[in-house]
């Protein structure tokens, strides 16, 4: 299991989080602008790294606040963890 620090309740176990998905997806400007392709884009295509990964993730059995994680998608290690509101770390790309 999984060890998250949470950035206002400090560590907690995996099974009191809930995974959010990618992280910094900006949200359209003018969705009825988009196309149905574009549209799709937008809501079914992520990235799927090995390595370095952005997430979002709740502290479901806590908090209950939304935060950022920076994982390693090999390893499975959370390297950081941040406030939404908070820029994102630079990775080593």
């Amino acid at each position: 299991m999984l060890l998250i620090s949470c950035p206002w309740c400090g560590p907690r176990e995996e099974s009191e989080f809930s995974y959010g998905g990618e992280a910094h997806i900006v949200r359209p400007k003018d969705p009825d602008a988009l196309s149905d392709l574009e549209w799709a884009d937008y809501l079914f295509m992520r990235n799927n790294p090995s390595g370095r990964y952005l997430e979002r993730w709740l502290h479901a059995a806590g908090c209950r606040r939304w935060f950022n994680a920076e994982r390693d998608t090999v390893s499975y290690k959370i390297k950081s963890v941040y406030k939404i509101s908070d820029p994102a770390p630079r990775g080593d790309e």
